[in-house]
């Protein structure tokens, strides 16, 4: 960051200062919020400014998966504010109020934090050629599990051929959820994202790779803070974000950018899915049968309301779809999670055996 910014400018609360007042001492611990996260470095905002940090032995030591580091928007405690003396230690992280994951990429099973301590995630799609309302639902889904509340953002207005169509899908889709339209080359929406941030909000910007998110919050600064890339082909924007990052608004809030996802896989969010297709889950307790599969049985009100066009079917197969992939990384997360345990217990019972009575 340019400029030195006070903790409250940065999100600081009431709890996080409770927390942090019951478990350390002022004066040998400070307080500081993770603004930019790289592969074994991390960058934290103090009251006296950026300083660069690492986690100490016993964070890494009992660090059982991923999760278990600190993340882009995550409050930690250090054993410095600056840098006099060398790097900072980051000692420990406060408790977080919620956190937007997704799976690791790959056939790794193990989850990764893409945003911690954020109030509002903006699910960035452009109407161009990005269009795909799969794959925003897929997004709402990861979204409602976060503890956070999605805001859809649409951008790239003036490229759109079929903006009402678009739009219009889009609001029958994202039940329940706020829907901003915004163009960069016309500055359309940037005000309207703007009313949702003040002083103490967090939000996180996800999306697909060139979708506009770090132009539009250059937009939002007033300034170019990020970098971004020119349209390429089809309308396609350059993927330029590389690491997770934090950035003060000048008239308040903090939002965070993120990398282009080029996969999204859901974890075992069952509610998620739930309140991103809570149109469907109602229509099933409309059925006739209690456990209707929503295939031959008779009296099938989700069938029924495919056929009448009150949803459609492809918004119906992709509700299956997530439903079976979060059952999945359930079973998965579940055996390793047991995996995890295991090895607890060896490691403690061989701790046991090195006491001497």
């Amino acid at each position: 960051m340019n400029k030195n910014y006070t903790l409250t400018e940065l999100g600081l609360n009431e709890k996080i200062i409770n927390e942090f007042n019951d478990n350390f001492n002022k004066g040998q611990h400070y307080l500081g919020r993770v603004s930019i996260q790289y592969k074994n470095l991390y960058v934290v905002e103090t009251e006296q400014g950026s300083v660069h940090g690492k986690i100490n032995g016993k964070m890494f030591y009992n660090a059982e998966g991923k999760d278990d580091f600190p993340a882009v928007g995550d409050w930690v405690v250090l054993d410095r504010n600056n840098e006099a003396n060398g790097e900072a230690v980051i000692q420990h992280i406060i408790t977080r109020k919620s956190k937007f994951s997704r799976k690791e990429a790959g056939d790794n099973f193990q989850s990764q934090i893409v945003a911690a301590n954020i109030d509002i995630l903006f699910i960035c799609m452009s109407l161009n050629n990005n269009f795909n309302l799969r794959r925003m639902e897929r997004y709402i889904s990861v979204a409602w599990d976060s503890g956070a509340v999605p805001v859809i953002v649409l951008t790239k207005a003036d490229l759109c051929h079929d903006y009402d169509t678009n739009v219009s899908n889009v609001r029958r889709s994202a039940i329940g959820i706020d829907v901003v339209v915004t163009s960069n080359v016309e500055n359309l929406g940037v005000e309207k994202i703007k009313s949702y941030m003040k002083t103490g909000i967090t939000a996180a910007f996800i999306g697909s790779s060139g979708v506009g998110k770090s132009t539009l919050i250059n937009n939002l600064c007033g300034k170019e803070m990020l970098d971004t890339g020119n349209i390429g082909e089809n309308d396609k924007g350059r993927h330029t974000t590389t690491h997770r990052e934090m950035v003060v608004l000048p008239e308040g809030g903090v939002v965070i950018d993120t990398p282009g996802m080029r996969e999204l896989h859901v974890l075992d969010n069952e509610t998620g899915i739930e309140n991103s297709f809570s149109d469907i889950d109602e229509l099933s307790k409309k059925c006739k049968f209690s456990n209707c599969q929503h295939e031959t049985e008779p009296g099938c009100a989700v069938r029924e309301a495919i056929d009448k066009g009150e949803i459609t079917l492809e918004r119906y197969l992709n509700y299956v779809k997530l439903q079976k992939e979060a059952e999945f990384m359930k079973r998965k997360l579940d055996k390793r999670e047991a995996d995890k345990y295991k090895k607890h217990i060896i490691k403690r019972n061989k701790s046991i055996r090195k006491v001497k009575y």
